[in-house]
């Protein structure tokens, strides 16, 4: 073992144990053998089955296009163990051990990765036709049902409620999402930029019901805060989802208000040898100046490199690898590619570029005129060219910006 594969504390890595099997935990595997690490690595994952990809499960999957979506990684060539269907129990920092329901496993660093967990619908456990979208075994349970054009109801509008609501129209379900906000994605856009997409829902047959609540689910029925009762062959739950970190509990390992691993600049949690990446942990951004939790799949996909170059000592001149995005993802719904990129909380300026009222627009935030976010409908060529300048932090000329016909890249002040 090089000199390079030794800890801050001055012991030998060994032995790298990752928590978790979706893709920050593989990509994690991956990284720390792409970066020279040949010790042992072994994956923990709670389910069964062939390490996936979740994106596909709303999408491919659920439709019956496609009957799974494991990752294409050579487990074996890479010389990676995987112990599958091994829930993580806790953490036993003084012995350097992971509890699971296989029983102990020994580490020398410990990488957590066991993403996000949906929120439950109240009162709705137990309940038959009841479900989330979260796992294959998720996707496997509904597929049935959208082949089967059956009456569905969607609690929540967020980006995994319009996702399987598109899916669902789709295969021909009659389908009602019922949303407590005024509007679809609340809490995560603007309701300026919302608005626009409202409209999606209608325009695709989808029947979108605001400021409305779920009083009961029962075998066949929802009934509505409004007295209302709506027929439902099945009820999918799309209301938010937590870091799954409940296992952590008298670790030692901090957790934020919202229940995340509290990771340093370089994904370091508050304990020596432990790591946190993806959806389960939150880090600071000197970017955006403030502390990013991010539930997206290209934040599981890059974190991971980040936390291999530190256990490994690798960063340039020695200097610990900082993790600092710009946060981005994408989804599709109603017929329409939306992307995102950065972080748009600290914007002082909207701009538009093009009418949201049309198949195609942008809206872009800037702060002290720069770019430091972007919603692309329709539009990838600007989500591509705006991510390269939140990157640059180039000053944009607003006059500039608003043109739909500029490539966004020329609006440079």
């Amino acid at each position: 073992m090089s000199e390079q594969t030794r800890e801050e504390d001055g012991r030998t890595a060994r032995r790298v144990v990752v928590v978790g099997a979706g893709m920050a935990g593989v990509q994690t595997a991956v990284a720390l053998r792409e970066q020279g690490f040949d010790g042992t690595v072994v994956v923990v994952g709670a389910e069964p089955h062939q390490p996936y990809d979740r994106p596909p499960l709303s999408k491919a999957v659920l439709l019956g296009k496609a009957e799974h979506s494991a990752f294409d990684v050579d487990f074996e060539s890479l010389d990676v163990e995987l112990r599958l269907g091994s829930e993580a129990l806790g953490v036993r920092p003084a012995d350097h051990e992971l509890d699971t329901g296989a029983g102990p496993v020994p580490y020398d660093v410990l990488v957590l990765a066991t993403g996000a967990e949906p929120i439950r619908l109240p009162g709705a456990e137990g309940v038959p036709g009841v479900h989330l979208l979260r796992t294959l075994d998720d996707a496997e349970r509904l597929r049935p049902v959208l082949a089967g054009r059956h009456d569905i109801v969607v609690v929540g509008a967020g980006w995994i409620g319009a996702e399987f609501a598109t899916a669902a129209r789709g295969a021909g379900c009659a389908v009602t999402v019922v949303e407590a906000a005024d509007r679809p994605l609340a809490g995560a856009l603007p309701a300026d930029v919302t608005a626009a997409m409202a409209a999606w829902y209608a325009d695709s047959g989808t029947d979108l019901r605001t400021r409305t609540r779920v009083r009961r689910v029962e075998p066949g029925a929802v009934l509505l805060d409004d007295g209302s009762r709506l027929p439902a062959d099945a009820v999918v739950v799309g209301i938010g989802a937590r870091p799954a970190t409940a296992w952590l509990a008298g670790s030692g390992i901090e957790l934020g208000r919202h229940g995340e691993v509290v990771a340093d600049a370089g994904l370091r949690t508050s304990l020596p040898d432990v790591y946190a990446v993806g959806d389960c942990a939150s880090f600071p951004s000197g970017r955006y100046g403030e502390r990013l939790l991010i539930h997206h799949w290209d934040n599981a996909l890059q974190g991971p490199r980040t936390v291999a170059a530190n256990i490994l000592g690798t960063a340039a001149g020695g200097v610990p690898a900082i993790y600092d995005p710009v946060p981005y993802f994408w989804s599709e719904q109603f017929g329409r590619f939306v992307q995102y990129a950065g972080h748009h909380s600290g914007a002082d300026t909207t701009l538009w570029r093009g009418d949201p009222a049309g198949p195609a627009w942008t809206v872009c935030w800037l702060r002290d005129g720069r770019l430091v976010a972007l919603l692309a409908v329709g539009r990838p060529r600007d989500l591509a060219q705006g991510r390269r300048l939140i990157e640059s932090g180039a000053p944009l000329d607003p006059e500039l910006v608003v043109d739909p016909e500029r490539p966004l890249k020329t609006a440079t002040a």
